[in-house]
């Protein structure tokens, strides 16, 4: 016996709305797609304007740092990490906030910028300062980090260089570690304004990876050593952070 009207009415309808669904879904997953290769387009399109304004090692930038702050007067400094596509303005806001989601142009970007705590000395002369960045693919903003976690790749790229308006600093590569959001050491940046030692010690300790000569170095005397610390998101969980810790050191011209 064939199916009831009112059943094949309803199968229709289902059919239908099954249809719909599956069409929304579609768009809806196509539309992503775009706007997220919009986000990544749109992050490359800045970095590679900025990077004709990027400072010289070494040299007198505060002519460099006059064109970049005449862009955003929150621009505080440039950090390059050698080996990968950092390379990038580090601007640091009213609070840190601030440029989660906007960039150095002082648009919205879901991007971001790469931002010194709002506790720390924008000169860098702090004994520790703690620098954020998004996590994102393509070698975008604090992506790179994730390399760090690779030891042969640890082993060979362990410099960069940390230009300020008034100096060009180098940079060593201390460690790489995985730590959660509300880490009470790497994340309280004003409980080592003074002396590192304390991160130096969290370090040994807590790393994926270390280079025990610059430990070493630091631990000479923590008092007189400066310690940039680089944090992002990371894969292994919504609260977790990979940290790239580096020592600060007078500019040589021999760091790559």
């Amino acid at each position: 016996m064939g199916a009831s009207k009112p059943l094949r009415v309803c199968n229709r309808v289902f059919n239908v709305v099954l249809a719909a669904l599956l069409v929304g879904a579609t768009l809806f997953a196509g539309y992503s797609l775009w706007d997220n290769q919009q986000v990544y387009a749109e992050a490359k399109n800045v970095r590679d304007d900025l990077l004709n304004l990027r400072p010289k090692e070494g040299k007198d930038n505060r002519k460099a740092f006059e064109k970049l702050r005449k862009i955003n007067p929150d621009v505080v400094a440039w950090i390059t990490m050698d080996g990968t596509k950092i390379d990038y303005p580090i601007v640091q806001g009213e609070d840190d906030e601030e440029y989660l989601n906007k960039d150095v142009y002082g648009d919205f970007a879901l991007s971001g910028s790469i931002f010194l705590d709002t506790q720390c000395n924008p000169s860098f002369t702090d004994a520790y300062s703690l620098v954020y960045g998004h996590h994102m693919e393509n070698h975008l903003m604090f992506g790179d980090l994730d390399l760090y976690h690779d030891k042969k790749f640890f082993k060979k790229n362990k410099t960069g260089v940390l230009m300020t308006p008034d100096s060009t600093y180098g940079l060593e590569v201390l460690a790489v570690m995985t730590v959660n959001s509300s880490d009470s050491t790497i994340f309280s940046p004003t409980s080592w304004v003074k002396d590192c030692s304390g991160v130096l010690s969290y370090a040994t300790q807590k790393a994926e990876h270390i280079h025990s000569d610059v430990a070493e170095k630091i631990g000479a005397d923590t008092s007189q050593e400066r310690i940039v610390a680089l944090a992002t998101c990371s894969s292994e969980g919504t609260e977790a952070r990979t940290v790239l810790l580096a020592r600060i050191v007078p500019y040589t011209g021999d760091g790559k």
